[in-house]
């Protein structure tokens, strides 16, 4: 059990603020293909009483081809400017398997979004550029994942961020705005 502290960039040119990370001396750790699978019951418990999410992540290292899949519940627990949540990783063997027993639940898939994500490193802070395919979201964004919130500040003021541009928002509430959600 992990917490986080995150923010998204929104309104970002992905070649631009790769240039700016690499500028920074940040290093690049992984690029990757995923696949989100969104899971909840057909009330959306999860989300609507737990203010949480349940997601099945595939992932594709496309540096060494290696393909793993991880299932997190992730829980917000706080918000006043930072995005703060607990978050619950298990690595999975078996997609399918997973995916029946959760259906025999009750538990299904809501959405199924394709990402490519493209993630640096500077000291203790970790910037992801996701593109989404556009059916899930339309614009790429950098979500800033920190430890401690100077950490974040220190991002922002280093990459010259507009405060206009940061987002707590989930990937889910972005969508809503858009007039996306299923």
């Amino acid at each position: 059990m992990a917490k986080e502290l995150e923010v998204k960039v929104l309104n970002i040119d992905k070649e631009s603020i790769e240039k700016q990370l690499v500028g920074i001396g940040a290093s690049l750790i992984s690029q990757e293909e995923q696949i989100n699978y969104l899971l909840d019951s057909k009330e959306n418990k999860i989300q609507n009483e737990h203010d949480s999410y349940l997601r099945l992540r595939e992932k594709k290292d496309l540096e060494t081809g290696k393909v793993d899949y991880t299932f997190t519940l992730k829980e917000n627990v706080a918000r006043d400017g930072i995005r703060e949540n607990i978050e619950i990783n298990t690595k999975i063997e078996n997609k399918n398997a997973l995916l029946y027993i959760l259906e025999v639940l009750g538990v299904h898939t809501i959405s199924k979004g394709f990402k490519e994500r493209i993630s640096y490193k500077y000291n203790d802070i970790r910037f992801d550029i996701d593109t989404w395919d556009k059916d899930t979201y339309p614009y790429t964004y950098m979500e800033i994942e920190v430890e401690k919130e100077e950490d974040l500040n220190k991002a922002i003021k280093i990459l010259n961020i507009d405060e206009k541009n940061i987002s707590t928002k989930s990937i889910v509430e972005l969508r809503e705005d858009l007039g996306l959600n299923d």
